[in-house]
């Protein structure tokens, strides 16, 4: 997601950690890719916290993902994080068209990746939420076509969404459970 979307507070949350992977209120923290083996001994899913992209991001960013995307032959699912209460931006478009490329061509290779939005922030819209987060779901669609239906998720004073994302990832990996056992690689 863009920079400053709430990828490393959602990956907390997820993880069921409180201070795991650093948040900041600065835009552009996360600088590398972060690896975070998930469940016991031996761990057999490993969780990515990416850097951002947009106005903070750095081109060097971007050509290591694609570079990380292109060559891990055991990646399975990549999720795309949206600020719900920003709406579906035009370099958010971009990435989901760009993305969706990426899946279309790992079918060629006989890999399977798949491609799944996450509404952050969603206990900050205002109004007729599930109007907004449908019109940004068909928008999604419209850029990327292969994208999985989006999860809404806040992590702020109540934690919304976060189980379906853990079994979105259990899902992903083919796993039947994933402990909070977490080790920083």
């Amino acid at each position: 997601g863009r920079a400053n979307v709430g990828k490393s507070t959602l990956l907390n949350a997820v993880l069921g950690r409180r201070n795991l992977l650093h948040t900041s209120k600065r835009a552009g923290r996360t600088q590398t890719l972060n690896f975070y083996r998930v469940g016991p001994e031996p761990a057999k899913a490993v969780v990515v916290d990416a850097p951002g992209y947009g106005q903070r991001g750095r081109p060097e960013w971007g050509a290591l993902f694609d570079h990380y995307v292109s060559n891990r032959e055991e990646l399975k699912r990549i999720y795309l994080l949206i600020n719900a209460s920003h709406g579906l931006k035009e370099s958010d478009a971009m990435m989901l068209s760009h993305l969706n490329q990426q899946c279309e061509s790992s079918l060629a290779h006989n890999r399977h990746i798949t491609l799944q939005a996450i509404f952050t922030k969603c206990d900050l819209l205002r109004g007729d939420a599930q109007k907004q987060l449908q019109r940004m779901q068909q928008e999604i669609f419209e850029a990327a076509p292969l994208c999985l239906p989006g999860i809404a998720t806040a992590t702020s004073s109540v934690q919304i969404g976060v189980d379906k994302v853990q079994q979105s990832i259990v899902e992903a990996c083919g796993l039947g459970r994933v402990s909070t056992v977490i080790r920083h690689t």
